[in-house]
């Protein structure tokens, strides 16, 4: 399995990185995307995937939360290591979020527009953070210039019609945690997006699945989601786990990683 979303450059995970790794074997995860937020985490993301570059892949790329009146320098560092760094997956995770503030919108607007350039000039795909934003993040992806892009919305919380944009759009929706959440109505808006456009997830440490929730989420905790989602689309578990892994790897030969 591969969770294809997880912050383990996080000082939960570094604080006690061999008994983390240690749990990623005993639940069969053969590989985890690191999505980068700013300049402070870019270098132990890094690191992480230069020492174990069989188990961790890099996305490097600005997230919205983080876009302020720098921004313009942190586009500028985090592009400094986009042609030096090693089996780079994505841009990611960039996007759009007005959730907590809309103050930095336009900026938000012009640090996305940009990374999605650096996406199609290197020929790999983006990871997108959406928060309370989708309509705008659907007028983007649907721009004639962006016909080519490809990529994840990670965390998917939009509603069914906007799943519908964006899988039509060429992206797969990345599902994590929330679908186990007794009050979500995620699986409300998925119902009827085939298994062809879904990845798996954790975002961890954040949104960790029930029972755990409470608990900093792990990348060990990819086989409950699957379960989950095996559950409610009443299909066969193994078959969730290979069509999820066989959508991540379609996107990792997409960026010209085998």
């Amino acid at each position: 399995m591969i969770d294809t979303h997880a912050h383990f450059y996080d000082e939960y995970f570094l604080n006690d990185l061999d008994l983390h790794l240690n749990d990623l074997v005993q639940s069969g995860i053969k590989e985890v995307w690191l999505p980068n937020c700013d300049s402070n985490t870019l270098l132990d993301l890094i690191n992480l995937t230069k020492k174990f570059p069989e188990l961790f892949l890099p996305m490097l790329g600005l997230h919205p939360t983080y876009v302020k009146d720098n921004y313009l320098d942190e586009l500028k560092f985090i592009k400094s290591y986009i042609d030096d760094t090693p089996n780079l997956l994505a841009i990611g995770e960039i996007g759009l979020d007005y959730y907590w503030d809309t103050s930095y919108k336009n900026e938000q607007m012009d640090a996305f527009i940009q990374q999605c350039n650096w996406a199609l000039d290197l020929n790999i795909w983006v990871d997108i953070h959406c928060r309370k934003a989708y309509a705008d993040l659907i007028k983007v992806i649907r721009k004639p210039e962006f016909k080519d892009l490809r990529g994840i919305v990670h965390c998917f919380s939009g509603d069914a019609s906007e799943a519908k944009h964006c899988i039509d759009n060429g992206f797969f929706l990345g599902i994590g945690g929330v679908i186990t959440y007794k009050n979500s109505n995620l699986f409300e808006s998925i119902k009827d997006i085939s298994l062809d456009h879904i990845v798996l997830e954790t975002d961890a440490p954040y949104l960790t699945p029930v029972p755990y929730r409470g608990t900093p989420n792990s990348s060990k905790y990819i086989p409950l989601i699957a379960e989950k989602l095996a559950d409610l689309y009443q299909m066969d578990l193994n078959m969730v786990i290979e069509k999820t892994t066989q959508n991540a790897n379609f996107l990792k030969n997409y960026s010209g990683i085998e």
